[in-house]
């Protein structure tokens, strides 16, 4: 059919048609598992990229003795054993935009005793050293291109280590579907949910993520804060959640939401004057789990 109109308009039938006869199958089968009770059969999984996928060798057992000893003897180690609160600096690019200005502001409410500085041309070296002299624990740099949000750089005080993301599909909460989400806004500190982060580079990642978040939550507030892990993508999620009766809850999110894609990891504090970083992360026996070389 060379026609586009008429072609268009065909395709779109045939898929309503298709959706009207999937919909329609689906309201049998549960029918026939309603009747049947429990000798219905097990309900069909659909076949995804995940469950699919073939194990990574770079996946790691948490049980595992050398895991557990590398994990608690790195940089976080005393974070997560409560000799310190974090205290985070959030800057941006010089002259940032309104929409950067919004996500920064965003962010020093999500992340408890967290202080924004503008940049005002200073260096991000510098920075992070009066930032180590007044006492900060992590330093956030949003960087933009055209006006959009589109890098994160975290690095933790005093001596590393330093992370890069690209920083994708921002929203804010102001472009949520309810408009009234700051109101919900409270003082209180955020559950932290780490999900899929099952390789060494991810446990790496997940635990400086988790540092810049109280390690005390108040679930009077009952905010919950996500990062998911799904291929190679973090995924952020900020909700309030409420009990609608003691089996059911609700989710309502409150923004913002963004998407985090890891492009540099490296264990020393920032260091502009080196244009390349060659990443190894090994288990104790030297054995390489992964390595990978990214340029700035």
């Amino acid at each position: 059919m060379r026609n586009k109109v008429l072609r268009s308009a065909q395709w779109a039938t045939l898929k309503k048609e298709k959706r009207k006869v999937k919909k329609e199958g689906q309201k049998q089968r549960k029918k026939e598992a309603e009747a049947l009770g429990d000798q219905a059969p097990p309900k069909q999984i659909p076949r995804t990229i995940e469950n699919t996928r073939e194990a990574d060798v770079t996946t790691v057992d948490q049980e595992d003795e050398e895991v557990i000893f590398d994990i608690t003897h790195d940089e976080y180690e005393s974070y997560f054993s409560k000799t310190y609160e974090p205290k985070i600096l959030i800057t941006s690019s010089d002259n940032p935009h309104t929409r950067t200005i919004h996500f920064v502001r965003e962010l020093t409410k999500i992340f408890p005793s967290s202080e924004c500085h503008w940049r005002s041309r200073s260096s991000v070296k510098k920075i992070m050293e009066s930032a180590r002299e007044r006492g900060y624990t992590d330093v956030v740099v949003i960087n933009e291109d055209r006006r959009v949000p589109n890098g994160m750089l975290v690095s933790h005080l005093p001596d590393g280590p330093t992370a890069y993301f690209r920083l994708s599909n921002v929203k804010g909460t102001k472009d949520m579907k309810h408009k009234n989400l700051i109101k919900e806004f409270t003082a209180h500190r955020p559950e932290v949910i780490l999900n899929n982060f099952q390789t060494r580079l991810g446990q790496a990642v997940s635990r400086m993520l988790a540092s810049l978040f109280h390690y005390d939550p108040q679930f009077r507030g009952r905010r919950a804060v996500t990062f998911h892990n799904q291929r190679d993508f973090i995924f952020f999620r900020h909700h309030r959640y409420e009990f609608k009766s003691h089996k059911r809850a609700a989710l309502r999110e409150l923004g913002p939401r963004f998407t985090l894609r890891l492009k540099w990891l490296h264990k020393p504090l920032f260091k502009p004057d080196c244009p390349n970083y060659a990443i190894d992360i090994r288990c104790r026996q030297n054995l390489m789990l992964a390595r990978f070389r990214l340029a700035m």
